[in-house]
């Protein structure tokens, strides 16, 4: 299956960086340039393993996906339980290391595509797409790890419990 990965050095601890990077909410709207809408679905409020959330991207795609994986503050897996037809699957991994100080993120997407006489050029579109997508999303991810207003907003609402 086709992979896509993104790595980005980030200057906030790996607690730090892992909880930005799983708010929800308008403040996610505020740093995640692939979202236009996220919530938690089947009653959920909290994200962890076997919580399910419906995204809708900035480009009208719909996904249900549920976390594989939920591990504070080192990773987050997910895959898609429904979403765009053109997908035969689609997971997500996200990893937050200590490193020189800061935190080592590695983002990585793995996907297949249908219907079978297309998975060859939609697996290259796919992958080209997927790949721009990520490395826009984890560079502004970088970028709000990086804004002091941001990160203000962020660790006093998380003092709240917002």
């Amino acid at each position: 299956m086709p992979q896509v990965r993104a790595e980005r050095f980030i200057r906030l601890d790996p607690e730090t960086a892992f909880a930005l990077s799983q708010t929800t909410g308008a403040f996610r709207l505020k740093w995640d340039p692939f979202i236009s809408a996220q919530s938690f679905v089947d009653g959920a409020t909290a994200a962890g393993k076997g919580v399910r959330t419906r995204t809708v991207s900035r480009m009208g795609l719909r996904m249900v996906s549920e976390y594989v994986s939920y591990v504070p503050p080192k990773s987050v897996g997910m895959t898609m339980v429904a979403g765009p037809w053109f997908f035969g699957n689609f997971g997500g991994g996200w990893r937050f290391t200590p490193d020189d100080g800061g935190t080592r993120a590695v983002w990585k997407y793995t996907f297949s595509c249908r219907p079978a006489f297309l998975k060859p050029l939609a697996e290259r579109i796919g992958g080209w797409l997927l790949g721009r997508e990520i490395e826009r999303r984890i560079e502004a991810f970088a970028r709000a790890c990086e804004d002091p207003k941001l990160l203000a907003e962020f660790r006093g609402s998380a003092k709240h419990g917002e």
